[in-house]
Parts: C-alpha cells; sequence; structure tokens
C-alpha cells in the first residue's frame, strides 16, 4: 500500500461509525483501500470509480445551522467539497476546497481536525454513475454570514436548519451526517 493510501486506511479505520451503514461503508473502503492504491480521480469526471472526496460541511453548531449549495452538476443542495488531488492528505483537501469555494480559511474547532462521517455514495445529475468515497470533515460558519460560493461549482448557497427532516433535496446521507453531528454536539439528545 502506497503511503497517501495508507494515510487514508488509518483515518477510515479510526472512524466511529454512527449506524450500521456506516459501519458498512467503512468495512467495504476499508476491503477497497486495502485492494489498490488506483484511490483518486484521475480523469474526469469518473476515473477511477470508486475515488476519494472531501465534503467540507459549514456548520453554526451556536445557531444550528448548515450552510448548502446548488450545485451546478449534481442539481442538488450540497455541502462544498470535491475529489482528493492524487497524494494529497484528505485535510489538505478539505482545506483547499474550503478556500476554493467558500473562500474562507477554515477553522476546524467544532469535531476537529479528522472526517466526522464516511459515506460511499453512487453520483447524480450530469456526471452519474459513478462511486465517490467521502470524508466528512465540519468547519465552523457563522450563520450571520452568507459565503460567496465558486459560481463554476455553484448557483446559490443558503443555511438550513440543522435539522435532518426539513432539508432541501440533498445527498442522501446528510440526515445522517446531521444526527451524527447532533449526538456529539447534545450527547443527551436521543437518536
Amino acid at each position: 500500500m502506497q503511503p497517501a493510501t495508507a494515510v487514508v486506511s488509518k483515518i477510515v479505520a479510526g472512524l466511529a461509525p454512527f449506524d450500521e451503514l456506516e459501519s458498512q461503508h467503512i468495512a467495504t473502503t476499508l476491503d477497497w483501500l486495502a485492494s489498490t492504491d488506483d484511490v483518486f480521480r484521475r480523469i474526469k469526471p469518473a476515473t477511477p470509480s470508486p475515488h476519494l472526496v472531501a465534503y467540507v460541511v459549514l456548520v453554526d453548531p451556536d445557531r444550528r445551522g448548515v450552510y448548502l449549495g446548488q450545485h451546478r452538476m449534481a442539481g442538488l443542495h450540497l455541502p462544498m467539497g470535491g475529489h482528493l488531488e492524487p497524494h494529497e492528505h484528505p485535510l489538505d483537501a478539505a482545506r483547499r476546497e474550503a478556500r476554493e469555494e467558500l473562500d474562507i480559511e477554515p477553522n476546524f474547532d467544532v469535531t476537529g481536525d479528522l472526517p466526522l462521517f464516511l459515506t460511499r455514495t453512487t453520483t447524480v445529475g450530469r456526471t452519474a454513475g459513478h462511486i465517490d468515497v467521502s470524508l466528512w470533515f465540519v468547519i465552523r460558519g457563522n450563520r450571520d454570514h452568507n459565503y460567496p460560493l465558486d459560481p463554476t461549482e455553484f448557483d446559490t448557497g443558503q443555511w438550513w436548519d440543522l435539522d435532518p427532516r426539513h432539508l432541501p433535496p440533498t445527498d442522501p446521507h446528510l440526515p445522517r451526517f446531521i444526527r451524527k453531528l447532533d449526538a456529539i454536539l447534545n450527547p443527551q439528545t436521543p437518536r
């Protein structure tokens, strides 16, 4: 296993699964990482499939908000993020994506600088059909601020309540991510 793949494997192995589906995604991802070093996207939009993605979820934990952008290619309201470059550390990818898509220096103080969540998702929209293995990082935002999004990637951005039941059309795993985040931010709240 090449060093860059080994780093990702160690990060994934350290994730505490929130539910059975995340546990399955982690196990499948670890098997995939053990079987190949071809884990970084080389050819747009989908080669190889699967490949690694870093989501950068902008959250206001105090005012219970999540900032989502209307993604041009997917046609969904999504967190910011993108594909890891070859041999790029996932945290470096998260920092880069925050700078490129939100024009901010990210603050990882909500849950730390490791990903909170992992998903395997078959993509939809204009580049449908390949699998993204997404590492979900949490960065601090301020609900009073509207962040200028990269217009080549997003049409608009909007704050939404941090409520898994009242979201726009989005990544199918975002409600589960919010539940996991809530379990950390408010441990007394039932799942």
